[in-house]
């Protein structure tokens, strides 16, 4: 998983799904721009930034930092890239499946974000244990997502939600915060592991 060839591919898989996810995000981008105050922008596209993020997460695993500011930045960046992706890798797919089951159309594009935001989580949960991230970027990435929800549900500028589900913001704003909450457990319980399997290997050697 860690071989060159196989860090670019994912390296490049990742940043072309983040360039569409901003495209996607296009027009919630500008109606934002226009109806509300222009520091709310960075809060709006959410996927695409916990895929930039990952994105970035793998680019410093080929290229190991060295300078001490750096590898505070990667840190930060491992421990955003995983509790963001596996909370919007998740909540995509539920939004889309539970407006389906309110009565929505299932078309292909749906299927194509399911698998791809799917993949978000798992690919996330799975480089944890090539990351650097410790306990304090963790507590900072869980802060950074918490106040993500709190913005999105505060000013009104959450993702668009299926037509099904308009008239449901507060359950799927309840949904959200507790993924929130779920996701910085797992992310907290992958790193545990992760720490325990390096403790190991050092005992044995």
């Amino acid at each position: 998983m860690t071989s060159r060839p196989f860090l670019w591919l994912l390296f490049w898989c990742n940043l072309v799904g983040t360039v569409y996810g901003y495209i996607w995000y296009g027009g919630q981008l500008e109606y934002t721009l226009n109806y509300h105050p222009a520091w709310q922008i960075v809060f709006v596209p959410d996927s695409p930034t916990a895929s930039l993020f990952f994105t970035i997460s793998i680019a410093f695993l080929l290229y190991p930092p060295h300078f001490k500011s750096l590898k505070v930045i990667r840190q930060i960046m491992e421990a955003l890239a995983v509790v963001t992706s596996v909370k919007y890798g998740i909540w995509a797919s539920a939004i889309i499946l539970w407006g389906v089951a309110q009565g929505g159309p299932m078309v292909w594009q749906d299927w194509m974000l399911i698998a791809s935001h799917t993949a978000m989580a798992v690919e996330a949960l799975l480089f944890v244990r090539f990351f650097s991230c410790k306990w304090i970027a963790l507590c900072l990435a869980a802060l950074w997502t918490l106040l993500n929800d709190t913005m999105d549900y505060t000013y009104g500028i959450y993702p668009y939600l299926p037509r099904t589900l308009t008239d449901d913001v507060t359950q799927v704003r309840t949904f959200t915060y507790m993924l929130t909450l779920v996701s910085i457990v797992a992310a907290w319980l992958a790193m545990l592991a992760r720490n325990r399997k390096v403790s190991s290997y050092r005992e044995l050697a």
